[in-house]
């Protein structure tokens, strides 16, 4: 029989990544900064794109799901960056670690006992917290995919 604390456990599995799909922090480990702004033939998006297109959907869809104040930015336009490369390698690693800290955010939420997974969040329009951390888990499995992608093409993939 399902519990509670096993459907938390399946959240955070799912959202950790590492079972059907690379967890994040592989799919950005030791990415070279010359190439974060390349964007090969037949491919729409740059890592940097991404990278902080998965960021700025994340982080949204985290302060929603906690705050009734937050304003969302607009979709899709503002949802995506305007520049293909960082400015700085410095950038880079600040996207990189707003991802990590945003996704724990979300993970604290998941796990603590005292957040009804299946209540409508107040301030929405008939969203969870479980359809939030699914859709977080959904769409960054894709754009981590496309990140390998892209990795594979640059031939920058070395698995471990």
């Amino acid at each position: 029989m399902s519990t509670d604390k096993d459907l938390r456990n399946h959240l955070l599995n799912l959202l950790q990544g590492g079972h059907a799909f690379v967890p994040f922090e592989a799919a950005v480990e030791n990415f070279p900064f010359e190439m974060t702004g390349v964007k090969p033939p037949g491919f729409d998006h740059s890592a940097w794109k991404l990278l902080e297109h998965i960021r700025i959907t994340q982080w949204d869809i985290v302060e929603f799901s906690i705050s009734a104040d937050h304003v969302s930015p607009k979709w899709p336009e503002d949802h995506w960056p305007k520049e293909d490369a960082p400015a700085s390698e410095k950038e880079w690693a600040h996207s990189v670690e707003s991802i990590k800290r945003d996704l724990r955010k979300m993970e604290a939420i998941v796990s603590d006992p005292a957040t009804d997974l299946f209540a409508k969040i107040p301030h929405g329009t008939g969203q969870t917290i479980l359809r939030e951390a699914l859709l977080i888990a959904e769409h960054n499995a894709y754009h981590i995919g496309q990140l390998l992608m892209l990795r594979k093409i640059l031939g920058i993939w070395h698995p471990k």
